[in-house]
């Protein structure tokens, strides 16, 4: 039996409940992925479409679908923080990582399209870590 896990976005206007049944956990470096998150990668989450409950502010989420390829993102109208979405296939629903108020029990499997990673993803691994903003 997983456990519930619950999520929203950085606003406060969205916010859902799932259950930590994840089948898959993706970093995926390919240019659409750098450009929907504005980061070196998205942290996707994959389970079934049906594991989600609403419990505010759904109607407050929208979605962009490319026109042309096989990829979407949903995000808060408000706020623009990244949330799930039932891909296009209608087969998974795919939940933004970092949308998660709790860490997921699914270990990352794979970092996908790595030939398109940003030529400053391992300098910044490798860069000094800080608390916080520099004094």
């Amino acid at each position: 039996m997983s456990k519930d896990i619950t999520g929203g976005c950085c606003c406060g206007s969205v916010t859902f409940s799932l259950e930590d049944d994840f089948k898959r956990f993706y970093f995926c470096h390919c240019q659409q992925c750098r450009k929907l998150t504005g980061s070196a990668h998205a942290a996707n989450l994959f389970t079934g479409p049906g594991n989600i409950r609403w419990t505010k502010g759904e109607q407050t989420v929208s979605r962009y679908d490319h026109p042309e390829r096989a990829f979407s993102k949903a995000f808060c109208s408000h706020c623009g923080s990244a949330l799930p979405c039932v891909s296009q296939s209608g087969k998974f629903l795919i939940v933004p990582a970092g949308s998660l108020d709790q860490a997921p029990a699914k270990a990352v499997d794979a970092q996908l399209f790595c030939k398109e990673q940003a030529p400053w993803y391992e300098a910044g691994v490798a860069a000094v870590k800080l608390p916080g903003f520099p004094g």
